[in-house]
């Protein structure tokens, strides 16, 4: 599974990271976390607010 954190860095951003990690060990699923913080790339989302969450996106 590959989760993709959408966000430039912000304290919300850092929060569903910490948030996302805490879940995957938690349920103990094998999953990879991407942080992608380039604000172009954040857009191809389509992605108006952040931070956002995708999975196998």
């Amino acid at each position: 599974m590959k989760i993709e954190i959408l966000g430039t860095g912000c304290p919300k951003c850092k929060k569903l990271t910490e948030n996302t990690e805490e879940a995957i060990k938690e349920l103990g699923i094998d999953a990879e976390i991407v942080k992608v913080t380039k604000i172009n790339e954040i857009m191809n989302y389509g992605v108006m607010v952040t931070p956002a969450l995708t999975i196998d996106g």
